[in-house]
């Protein structure tokens, strides 16, 4: 049964230029509405779940929701569910959304662990991101994380931003380490089609508006931003991440998965599940869940899903049977991910030759093994997808 639990919260106070996440502006009476959804919702759930050893809280921005909200929901699941003797529960946070009675709420009702946006400590990369927070503000927001007592927070960081550079990047990293997470992670820029984001690097830039006197002029607005913003190169946005990866390992956190650092003992558990292919329960507008070798997902209709939880419905519009390939090529992708890599002995049990089939891509340098493992090397991990894709290819698998 179910040993972790994704609660997904799909309100933020502005939306992000980047983001293509579910989330919606902030409405009270529709997040209280929505509050007591997702308490149905987790009721009729309670039955498939094991003895919960993870929590995550994600959106969306979780804080943004008042402390009766809170409340409700952890009311809600400390009424219907077991949990572990130490279970971890983490909630999503942005700096514009925390302050110290926030933070002491929510560590009352039992969170342990913090996850929060910063993305950089850069004021015009926040910009350019669209982010609500400046660099002060966002470590004034992890300094009440750690006067709380909260010892286990992680800082999320974006590289390969419109008009950063590598010295602003280190400089960002640098900033991030000097405040003391006990988790980093660190992840690219993907810009997603239907964002503001994509839009303004792929938009050809329109004329400037005409000021007095006919002299080009206007106020700077995102349409104005079109096309006068471009991505960092390949080679920048490579050198980036190998900063990350060399720089936080001289500090002590571990590289455990492609875009994730953590300090020993302090992986985020929640996140190696999926990893590892556990199972998991998912509640909330958009949440995917994985149960007994099904692959589900909520509407991401978010009045849809409070009304049909008011008829007592579960309101999934997708469900998918895993079939052997494709847990073969989960097994395979998610398990790369981890720079432990997958289990040899796992993979036979599963009918995989990978040794053999690996031959090649062993001798070029992007995978070896060690021990019970086959891993992406340094060299590989940079091109973690290609190589996938190639292993694919050797294995038959479409």
């Amino acid at each position: 049964m179910p040993e972790s639990l994704y609660i997904h919260i799909p309100f933020c106070i502005k939306k992000c230029l980047y983001c293509d996440f579910l989330s919606v502006t902030y409405n009270e009476a529709l997040a209280k509405a929505y509050t007591d959804a997702l308490c149905k919702e987790l009721v009729l759930k309670k039955e498939l779940a094991g003895e919960l050893k993870t929590i995550y809280i994600g959106g969306g921005t979780p804080t943004i929701l008042p402390d009766e909200c809170f409340n409700k929901l952890f009311g809600c699941l400390k009424e219907n569910f077991k949990f572990s003797d130490l279970p971890e529960i983490t909630a999503e946070a942005n700096p514009g959304t925390v302050d110290e009675p926030k933070i002491d709420a929510m560590l009352s009702l039992g969170v342990n662990r913090i996850s929060i946006g910063v993305q950089s400590f850069n004021d015009d990369e926040l910009k350019t991101l669209g982010r609500i927070h400046t660099s002060d503000e966002a470590v004034k927001a992890i300094e009440a994380i750690k006067n709380s007592g909260i010892n286990n927070f992680s800082i999320d960081l974006i590289y390969g931003i419109p008009g950063q550079t590598l010295d602003s990047w280190k400089k960002t990293v640098s900033k991030a380490v000097e405040l003391s997470p006990t988790h980093i992670s660190s992840y690219e820029l993907t810009l997603e089609k239907g964002t503001p984001l994509y839009e303004m690097i792929n938009s050809p830039p329109p004329h400037p508006p005409l000021g007095k006197g006919g002299q080009e002029g206007g106020k700077m607005t995102p349409e104005r931003f079109s096309g006068s913003i471009k991505m960092p190169d390949e080679d920048l946005i490579l050198d980036m991440y190998n900063h990350a990866i060399d720089n936080l390992a001289s500090k002590g956190y571990e590289h455990y998965e492609i875009s994730n650092f953590a300090l020993p003992r302090f992986r985020c558990l929640h996140n190696l599940n999926y990893w590892d292919r556990g199972e998991y329960i998912g509640a909330g507008a958009g949440a995917h869940s994985f149960i007994r070798g099904f692959r589900s997902k909520n509407t991401d209709d978010i009045r849809r899903y409070i009304k049909d939880l008011n008829k007592g419905i579960i309101p999934e519009t997708e469900t998918t049977e895993i079939k052997c390939e494709d847990a073969i090529k989960e097994f395979i992708f998610l398990g790369l991910r981890k720079t432990e890599g997958i289990s040899l002995a796992k993979a036979k049990e599963l009918g995989l030759d990978l040794p053999c089939v690996c031959r090649e891509l062993i001798e070029d340098g992007h995978l070896e093994m060690e021990g019970d493992y086959l891993r992406l090397t340094r060299k590989g991990l940079v091109v973690s997808n290609s190589v996938i894709v190639m292993l694919f290819e050797g294995l038959g698998l479409d």
